[in-house]
């Protein structure tokens, strides 16, 4: 009697699994009638309307033009043509670009302040000429040239493959039924993965426009490190023979010409702040200082004179905020102000310690809207200063003395002749404000006319 419930009992579970296992197909097919039919295959598009181009570098690039106004910098900088030097632009069908010169150029133009952007195209300039459009007697002479090129694309430096594999197949149903192709039901599921690298190297070096040769330690060599990866998933389950399944596959690709252009705009950044003798890692999140131009600030500062450190230090100050006059002497207001400036400062110290004038120095990037509104209201004030100065030589007797207002407190006399004194007023402001708008390096480089004892020293323009 037992035996018999137990027969009983397996068929009806046999049965139950077959009838259920039948509408699921079933079920499957009628759902998937429409999507299935090869006659209306089709997919939709993303319709996605134009936008403008941003990258982590755009406000470093503006941030850098602010930085050439404060410290009272430009360069007027033309591109060759920077093109891929590996060949691989062509081997591997435009992986990369072929020519980066507009990267370049858009790089260079997108800083503003006192950089100014000169294009290289000797043909464009001669056919204009030829027509009789322009004669071009007023176009600028650059300083620089900027040369470089695509140095290095590795492929395939590192290839990873994980996967993961699922299976499970049931006991025998024993289905002893001629449409049933198989008696068992099976699951079974896949997850792979491949990921792999590649390495892009850009170089840009400065050639001085007058000399053609190379400036001393103002170069750029800067990598990134670009991946791609593929992923698929694969889940398949079969009931008593036919199978079912679902598969999805991605495929992501870093863009190496985006990849390429944050090179460019980095690498613009770097090499145009070392030229100009600026702490240009301030606009670049995460940098260090550069070694190079604290090595050369800090031996121009040593090698300046003592009123020429102290006008340095005081118009540091004034751009950090603090009301000092430039008079090239360490009085007791510029001690205070570099006392709160740095409370390690000793006011009873006659000079300041090169340590300290760097660290101002390099201060000033630290909040570049307000170092720029005080680099403005300190132009204004120095433009008005001959203005004031002439008010007052109208007023002035034929003979006297008086003391002048400039922020150097010197003195002058005046004589029976004040269109001479007018003159040598509007001279010895002109030295003041050449002093104060260029710093320590700056001047040095200027006067040694040396880089490093080299003959192609970096050079700027004053705005």
């Amino acid at each position: 009697m037992r035996m018999v419930l137990k027969i009983s009992s397996r068929v009806n579970l046999d049965s139950f699994i077959r009838f259920f296992a039948f509408l699921f197909i079933i079920a499957c097919l009628s759902g998937c009638a429409a999507s299935i039919d090869p006659g209306k295959v089709d997919i939709e598009l993303k319709n996605q309307a134009p936008k403008p181009k941003i990258t982590s570098f755009d406000t470093p690039l503006a941030d850098l033009g602010k930085m050439t106004e404060i410290y009272g910098k430009g360069v007027l900088v033309q591109s060759e043509i920077i093109t891929d030097n590996t060949g691989s632009s062509r081997a591997t069908d435009g992986e990369i670009p072929q020519d980066i010169t507009e990267m370049t150029k858009s790089a260079l133009n997108a800083i503003g302040g006192n950089i100014v952007y000169i294009p290289y195209n000797p043909s464009f300039i001669n056919n204009q000429m030829l027509t009789g459009y322009s004669d071009f007697q007023n176009k600028l002479i650059p300083d620089v040239i900027l040369s470089g090129g695509i140095t290095e694309f590795d492929r395939a430096l590192e290839t990873k493959d994980r996967s993961k594999d699922f299976d499970v197949t049931s006991r025998s149903f024993n289905v002893n039924q001629s449409w049933v192709p198989d008696d068992t039901i099976r699951i079974g599921y896949n997850d792979a993965e491949i990921e792999g690298s590649a390495r892009i190297t850009v170089d840009y070096n400065l050639l001085d426009f007058q000399t053609m040769a190379g400036v001393a330690k103002v170069q750029t060599v800067n990598t990134i490190i670009v991946h791609k990866a593929m992923a698929e998933k694969n889940l398949a389950f079969s009931l008593f023979g036919p199978t079912f399944g679902l598969q999805g596959t991605v495929k992501k690709i870093q863009g190496r010409h985006a990849a390429i252009r944050l090179l460019v705009q980095l690498s613009v950044i770097q090499i145009l702040g070392k030229y100009l003798l600026i702490p240009y890692w301030d606009v670049l999140p995460g940098a260090k200082p550069d070694p190079v131009i604290l090595d050369f600030v800090s031996r121009g500062y040593r090698q300046m004179s003592d009123t020429d450190k102290i006008i340095n230090v005081q118009a540091f100050l004034f751009l950090k905020g603090y009301n000092v006059d430039l008079e090239g002497d360490l009085n007791q207001k510029t001690k205070e102000a570099l006392k709160k400036f740095d409370p390690s400062f000793d006011t009873t110290f006659s000079q300041v310690s090169v340590d300290l004038y760097l660290k101002l120095w390099e201060s000033i990037g630290e909040n570049l809207d307000a170092a720029l509104d005080r680099r403005r209201l300190f132009d204004q004030k120095i433009a008005e200063k001959p203005q004031e100065e002439e008010g007052k030589q109208e007023k002035l007797p034929e003979t006297g003395e008086e003391k002048s207002a400039l922020p150097c407190s010197q003195t002058r006399k005046t004589t029976k002749n004040t269109t001479e004194n007018k003159a040598v007023d509007i001279e010895k402001q002109q030295e003041l404000r050449q002093k104060v708008t260029e710093d320590a390096m700056f001047r040095l480089l200027r006067k040694m006319r040396v880089w490093e004892d080299r003959p192609n020293s970096p050079a700027g323009t004053n705005p």
